[in-house]
Parts: structure tokens; sequence; C-alpha cells
């Protein structure tokens, strides 16, 4: 029998981040936009060039790649770790977006646009009001709220007031809006609670094909760096300014004397300058800190090690959603969350008892753990096995699609089946 599939539903997804660039928003839209496409639905994408760490240089401005139709508009190589040249960048690519989505065909029949950049939903806004044109939004952080939280702008700022006002405008307009947690979508049912009815919440994912446990003594990456004598704790991805630095600082100060561990740090934010510091200045001995890798590599990154970290700072928790979460099950590695006391990260780690969280600040108690689990493979090889079988449980895009299809309006698009040949309405 035929698997059902979509309809010839045309979706525009916009975004500023996709692959290959190394945001995480890029990597999530790729997977969602492929896995629509497979769905049955004729999916283009319009987003920048890569612009996250500037180490590809070769993308194409179009191309077809997982079943996709991909737009690429130019850029400007402005530093990104500047506020001032964010949003400039930001600026830019709005523009463009007006500038290119006043063409019908551009748009197709639905929009999806995402939270990055900030106020991109007002493109949404845009040709509702004028076109009646459909569109949803994936919130992947609540803005302005996590700029009040960390103290960036003040709650009374004319700049918080006209942000919201922009999310209320779009938001209301939308068709439905898709957030990560729990947490996120109460957060947002307190500031707009007649929105409730259409905010979808749809974890993130890791890719189990892509990602999977590979034992360090046979992982080139963990070779490579001299990590397959040792006990490794990894911290994978950004370290800004939503994420707890200092308790890894710490933690990683109090183990200094511990010869058979060692951290390693891959990635960049406002959280790796301060272990950069640390190490530069000589507090640091036991860590190795390393730029972000190629997609590529990930599967073997990921893999280099015996304890995977994630930390949220206790203000921002019901704002973001860390995403590395979702690669440190897939790469069947323990984990260690440091989070405030009523995470829903706590959740998946009891769920999936594959691991183990702490206060933050709580710099013993994780060293303790560390030094614990060390001494105990048995249990570090328990614990692993259960974080894979979670992510296979609960954390894929298969898991995660039929969601997107309802909150899309697409299920009643799925009765039927259809050809699954690739869309032929674009051309490169």
């Amino acid at each position: 029998m035929a698997k059902k599939k979509c309809l010839k539903t045309s979706i525009s997804i916009i975004t500023q981040f996709y692959t290959p660039d190394y945001a995480a928003t890029g990597q999530f839209v790729y997977d969602l936009a492929g896995a629509l496409a497979k769905e049955g639905c004729d999916v283009s994408v319009f987003t920048g060039m890569p612009g996250y760490a500037f180490r590809k240089t070769d993308v194409k401005h179009k191309e077809y790649d997982n079943g996709v139709f991909v737009r690429r508009t130019g850029s400007i190589h402005l530093m990104p770790k500047r506020i001032r040249n964010k949003v400039v960048i930001s600026v830019l690519f709005l523009v463009r977006c007006l500038i290119k989505f006043r063409h019908e065909d551009m748009r197709g029949s639905h929009l999806i646009l995402t939270s990055a950049p900030p106020f991109l939903g007002l493109i949404g806004w845009f040709y509702n009001k004028i076109f009646d044109h459909t569109y949803s939004c994936i919130i992947y952080d609540i803005y302005p709220e996590v700029a009040v939280r960390l103290n960036v702008v003040a709650a009374d700022h004319w700049i918080v007031k006209f942000w919201e006002f922009v999310n209320h405008k779009v938001w209301d307009r939308a068709e439905s809006l898709i957030v990560l947690s729990e947490p996120m979508k109460q957060l947002m049912i307190q500031k707009h609670k007649h929105l409730a009815d259409k905010i979808h919440v749809i974890h993130s994912w890791a890719d189990p094909k892509f990602i999977s446990p590979i034992a360090k003594s046979e992982n080139w990456f963990a070779k490579q760096y001299g990590l397959t004598d040792c006990f490794v704790v990894l911290y994978s991805g950004n370290l800004g300014r939503c994420h707890d630095a200092e308790t890894i600082l710490k933690c990683a100060q109090l183990l200094s004397s511990r010869a058979d561990i060692k951290f390693v740090l891959i990635g960049n934010g406002a959280g790796s300058q301060i272990i950069k510091e640390a190490i530069a200045s000589g507090a640091l001995t036991n860590v190795l800190q390393l730029p972000y890798q190629d997609r590529e590599t990930l599967p073997y990154s990921l893999t280099a090690c015996d304890l995977s970290l994630v930390s949220i700072l206790p203000n921002v928790g019901d704002t973001i959603a860390p995403s590395k979460m979702y690669g440190i099950l897939a790469a069947g590695r323990p984990v260690a969350v440091i989070c405030p006391e009523h995470s829903y990260l706590r959740e998946i780690v009891d769920e999936g008892d594959c691991g183990a969280y702490f206060e933050n600040g709580d710099a013993q108690g994780l060293a303790d753990y560390i030094c614990w689990l060390e001494s105990n493979p048995h249990i570090q090889e328990k614990l692993g096995k259960n974080a894979r079988k979670s992510l296979e449980l609960h954390y894929t895009i298969d898991q995660a699609i039929p969601k997107y299809i309802d909150a899309l309006g697409l299920r009643e698009q799925c009765l039927s089946p259809v050809e699954t040949n690739q869309p032929s309405s674009h051309e490169i």
C-alpha cells in the first residue's frame, strides 16, 4: 500500500542561517525542510550565505539539495561577534527578504519564518496584511525577553516596548507558533493569553543515522587530539551569554590535578572567551579548546568523550532551549546538565536515565560526579546506551515531523497518496 503523503503544498521557509552554516538553527531547518519535502510538499528555502564562522565560501547561490530548492542572498563579511555588525547583517537580510518576496512565486502557498534574525516575522505580517498570505513562526529564542533577563537592555527601554509590540502584531496574525519547550510556551501565554491555542511545543532532534556511538579507540578525532587514554568531559557548541561558563570553569579548576581527566571545549561565544583567558593565564592546564568543527566531523567530535555537558543560566530557562542536548543523546554518551531546579532539561535526563543534573554554581558536585563516573565505566556504558535509546524513542525528525504537519495545518492535505518525485516547480 502506498504511503500517504501531503498534497503538493508549496512552502517557503525564510531563515538567516542554513546548512552549511554552523548555527544550530540552520541545521534544524535543513532537516525540517528535507522532511517536509519527503512528505510531498514543494519546499524552498531563502537564506543568507554562511556567516556563523566564515569557513565555507564555496556554496552556491542557488541549488537543489535534500529535496529542497535553496536560494542564498549575498552577504557582507562583518565579524558577527560584534552586536552592531549583527544588527547591520540582520537588517540587510530583512530588506532583501522584503524585496525578494514581493514576487508571489517566492512566497509559495505558505510561509515559515524563524526567529533568526529578530523581526523576521515582519515579512510574514506584511504580506499577510497586504495579500492575506498565511505564515507560521518557529521561535527558537524568545526575544526581547532573553536580552532583558541578561541585563543587556532594561525592561522599560523603548526598544523592548517596540519589540514586544512587533511580536504581538506578528504572532497575532500567524497561523501557528512553534516553540521548543513547554516553559517557552507558558512564558508566551503569560504575555499573550489569546495565543494559547496556536502555540505548539515541538522538541528539537538529532539524526541517529548521522550521529551514532563510536568507541574512542576507533575514533580518529579522539586519536588526533590525544583523548583515547583519559576521561574526557566535552562541551560542544556555543558557550554564550545564556550558558553557565563559570561553573564549568570552576569545575575544571577543581580537577586540574587529575591528569587522567581532560576537558574539551569546542565552539565559541562569550563564555568561551572566559575559558580562553583562563587557559592563557596558565590557570587551566587540563582544558583543550577547539573551534567549531565541520558538520562532517560532528559524529566523531561528539563521540570523542566520556561525558558531555549542557549548561543554561537560571534566569533564561524559559526563553531558550539548548539544541546540543540531542546530539549528545545520539552520540550515546552520558550527559551532565547545569541548570535551574525546574528546567525541562532535568525531565529529559530523568525520563531517559542518561546522566545527572546540577544547580548553577555547584562546581564541586559536578566535579565529584565526574570522578565517580570515571571510576565506574560500567555505569558510563549503561547511561550512554540509555541516552541513545531515549533519542531514538523521542527525539528524531520522525517523531517531530507529524507534529509539524499538524502545526502547519497540513494534516488535512495528507489523506491520499501522491507521487513523490522531486518537485519540478523550481528551476535552478
